[in-house]
């Protein structure tokens, strides 16, 4: 097992679960025991400062909730932009971003800003996302700065196809 943490799944055509049909995610952890990420590309209906009203003055707007995936989603997590390495209650994930522990005031998180918000998330029991690998279920790629909290989550699936080498652009 080769850990895909910190890393984008790309769903590729030939993926034809509805819940990851032409999504993007940001995978937070992968180990022997199994994986969890992000939905990064699907916004919900309702808005982030309903959900978790604390955190408003540092939502990224349009501050929309996002549909982190099928499971647990009455659960929120939380990724913002971090400005140094070491805040206590962010877990540093890609470059400047982390997740936020959002049982913390966001006082108690200097410097975090640019936060978005995900309703429930996406899972794996041991093996299964590395045997969705084996078979070409998604395509996984290191995220450029802007991916993980993009102003276009809607265009974010081509986009970052898009700059891929190779056939994998022509998806």
């Amino acid at each position: 097992m080769t850990s895909t943490q910190g890393l984008l799944l790309v769903a590729t055509p030939e993926l034809i679960d509805p819940n990851f049909f032409r999504t993007v995610l940001l995978v937070l952890e992968h180990t022997d025991e199994g994986a969890m990420g992000l939905v990064l590309n699907r916004t919900c209906d309702a808005v982030s400062e309903e959900v978790v009203p604390y955190w408003v003055d540092r939502l990224k707007p349009p501050g929309t909730l996002h549909c982190g995936g099928p499971l647990s989603e009455e659960s929120v997590v939380g990724l913002g932009r971090v400005p140094t390495h070491g805040v206590e209650g962010v877990a540093p994930l890609v470059g400047s971003v982390g997740v936020l522990d959002l049982y913390r005031q966001p006082e108690e998180l200097p410097g975090v800003d640019s936060v978005r918000l995900f309703s429930g998330y996406a899972g794996w029991g041991a093996g299964q996302l590395d045997a969705e690998l084996a078979v070409g279920g998604w395509i996984v790629v290191a995220p450029e700065p802007d991916d993980v909290l993009t102003d276009d989550p809607m265009g974010l699936w081509r986009r970052v196809l898009g700059r891929q080498s190779g056939m994998i652009s022509l998806l």
